[in-house]
């Protein structure tokens, strides 16, 4: 990983900016990515990395912000799509439309975006990795906002059919679940004896999953905290052949 590009979407604050620390403690050069450029800029000045001002909703910004790493730090090697927001409407049919809306926008559509954007490039050199974060909204009972839980269900299956896309050209697409961390998003939705996941965790999976060791499990849904990865690394062929770690509905 010594040397190598990240870039890290969403790493302005909370997961995003554990995870550019832990990159960069890897050794890797780290470009993140954020609306608010005072929190961008913080990041970037303790990773010693580049901060870009994007919307990873918007075409035009991240097209932008792909080619300024380009430029500036060289190909990218790892894209983190961690860019995310949340919307804890308390009834669907009360939330305001653009709001709603604007979650599947940043959630799904900056996703695709971002890899869009990337991965030409990943396919000439025939490398690079793609993490994407999910969330267990995904899939567990008694979420609290339609929007969210939408969003991250589509992200799941986006990431999990586009690793098949890209398996045939090496390029591992992983999408990870952080656990439920405390952050700016999920300020007060949850009560402060909730089942917290250390903040550490999801970095340390990210650092795992750029180093290549994790690469036959692309595909696969890890979370941060319930999976050890070197344990699904030492059973990768028993977890691809029973199709483990896959959201899937049961008969």
């Amino acid at each position: 990983m010594e040397g190598h590009v990240a870039l890290v979407t969403g790493g302005g604050r909370g997961i995003g900016r554990g995870i550019a620390r832990e990159l960069a403690d890897a050794g890797m050069r780290v470009a993140v990515s954020a609306r608010t450029r005072e929190q961008v800029e913080e990041t970037a000045r303790e990773v010693n990395g580049l901060a870009i001002v994007a919307d990873a909703s918007k075409r035009e910004d991240v097209e932008r912000m792909v080619g300024e790493v380009e430029r500036e730090l060289g190909p990218i090697d790892l894209l983190v799509a961690n860019a995310g927001i949340a919307l804890w409407e308390e009834t669907a049919w009360e939330a305001e439309v653009d709001e709603w809306w604007h979650v599947l926008e940043v959630n799904v559509l900056g996703v695709y975006l971002c890899c869009r954007a990337v991965i030409p490039g990943m396919l000439e050199r025939s490398a690079g990795r793609i993490v994407i974060t999910g969330s267990g909204a995904a899939y567990l009972p008694g979420s609290s906002s339609t929007a969210y839980a939408a969003s991250k269900a589509a992200a799941w299956r986006f990431g999990e059919t586009l690793a098949g896309q890209l398996r045939p050209h090496g390029i591992p697409v992983f999408v990870i679940s952080p656990g439920l961390v405390q952050t700016e998003m999920t300020g007060s939705s949850f009560p402060e004896d909730a089942p917290w996941t250390p903040p550490e965790l999801a970095p340390r999976l990210l650092r795992a999953l750029a180093s290549g060791r994790a690469d036959a499990l692309s595909g696969r849904y890890i979370h941060a905290e319930h999976d050890d990865i070197d344990e699904l690394i030492q059973r990768a062929d028993e977890v691809v052949r029973n199709d483990l770690n896959a959201i899937r509905l049961q008969r």
